[in-house]
């Protein structure tokens, strides 16, 4: 992994624990035992390392989808949650749960990164519950849509809760959310 890697890593952890705006220059340069001017080097604006973060996010993120793409809905929208879990075992928060609290002070070119990723993970969501509904693999009422906000609200508010309220509180949050997507 080169530095440039290290340093994206490292800010994403940094992001997911404590903010985008939590964090400095001084906080990726210490573990990685360099100074500012070598994180400055690969990224001479912190909305540089932000945007790397999200941009890496939305790669892993479409390849994930590729190898979900020939899984049934039921099964692609567990592994999608299994994201959401992975991280909490992590003690992370998803990225747009971290960034979102901090959205009106990123700078524009962040803004707009971390809008496209949202709307590219509503858009997968949304398409997942409509064909699985349609397979009869779902039941829900209402709009594709709404439900996809819904689900992805649901993990998202799940790891922040899970943070306060304890270990089981992103299970409970979890298993209640596929029960109600999976009832007949």
């Amino acid at each position: 992994m080169n530095t440039r890697d290290k340093i994206t890593r490292l800010a994403d952890q940094l992001i997911r624990k404590q903010g985008y705006n939590a964090f400095s220059y001084k906080d990726l340069s210490e573990p990685m035992q360099v100074r500012n001017a070598a994180i400055h080097y690969h990224f001479p604006a912190k909305a540089d390392v932000g945007i790397a973060v999200i941009d890496k996010a939305i790669r892993e993120f479409d390849e994930y989808k590729q190898q979900w793409s020939d899984l049934p809905e039921n099964e692609q929208l567990e592994q999608f949650a299994q994201m959401y879990m992975r991280n909490c075992k992590q003690g992370l928060i998803c990225l747009m749960g971290s960034l979102a609290p901090d959205y009106l002070t990123l700078p524009e070119a962040m803004q707009m990164k971390v809008r496209a990723m949202g709307q590219d993970l509503l858009d997968w969501l949304t398409y997942c519950l409509e064909q699985g509904r349609k397979k009869g693999l779902f039941s829900f009422s209402g709009e594709a849509y709404d439900r996809a906000l819904l689900v992805a609200s649901t993990l998202l508010s799940a790891l922040l809760l899970n943070r306060v309220l304890g270990e089981d509180t992103f299970q409970r949050m979890y298993d209640q959310l596929l029960s109600d997507l999976l009832k007949k």
